[in-house]
């Protein structure tokens, strides 16, 4: 374990175990003026990629017709909680071909 290794375990979160095709619930820290509160992304999990505090992960969610795509730092610190809300049956590890279909997360 190099110096870089050791440094960057202090900022590691604990996230849950998925895969993509998993449907999560990503909760984040909003921060409005003086007031902070917490927003839900909800959407099936396309891509993972990286390791440590490099790592992210994209959900593709449906919202009013229109497809959202948001890339999130699992290990970031306006990220609350990962839960997965149902686990897919995919056996690619990248799922870019729902961004041209309509998607429903639960």
């Amino acid at each position: 374990m190099n110096k870089l290794d050791v440094f960057e375990k202090e900022f590691l979160k604990e996230t849950p175990d998925f895969r993509p095709g998993d449907a999560v619930k990503v909760y984040l820290k909003v921060q409005e003026g003086d007031k902070t509160r917490t927003q839900i992304f909800e959407g099936i999990v396309i891509r993972k990629r990286g390791t440590g505090v490099s790592a992210s992960f994209t959900v593709l969610r449906d919202s009013r017709g229109d497809i959202v795509e948001k890339i999130f730092p699992p290990h970031s610190p306006s990220i609350e909680k990962i839960v997965v809300a149902k686990k897919g049956k995919f056996h690619r590890s990248k799922l870019y071909h729902l961004r041209k279909k309509k998607v429903g997360t639960a």
